[in-house]
């Protein structure tokens, strides 16, 4: 994707925004909850400049499909969810026996072996 002159203006001007906020945040002699607003301010604000560039509007489009896709989702029930964690427990518990019986028979072999 190619970059115009405009693009790349409005990117330092949204790093300008950010930068004054948090500029802002450090040596305004105000209280913190107000300088944490100019945190926010510089940070909306140079999103919003972001995306009126090529690039903000292809990632604002890629985050309205993601949220479309995530409206696909079909998560599990608490019930399904609680089964399948017994069930990866159970299966960890069996698994870890079964190495450590692997482990105690190579060891005595070993052993036996080295004397």
């Amino acid at each position: 994707m190619a970059t115009s002159g405009a693009d790349i203006a409005k990117y330092a001007l949204a790093v300008l925004l950010l930068a004054a906020g948090l500029v802002g945040y450090w040596f305004a002699p105000w209280p913190a909850p107000l300088r944490a607003l100019l945190v926010a301010t510089g940070l909306v604000a140079g999103l919003a400049v972001f995306a009126t560039t090529a690039t903000g509007r292809v990632a604002l489009e890629f985050f309205g499909e993601a949220r479309f896709e995530l409206r696909k989702v079909v998560w599990p029930t608490r019930e399904a969810s609680i089964r399948t964690t017994g069930v990866i427990i159970v299966v960890i518990v069996i698994m870890s026996l079964i190495l450590a019986l692997i482990d105690f028979v190579l060891g005595n072999v070993v052993s036996k072996l080295l004397g």
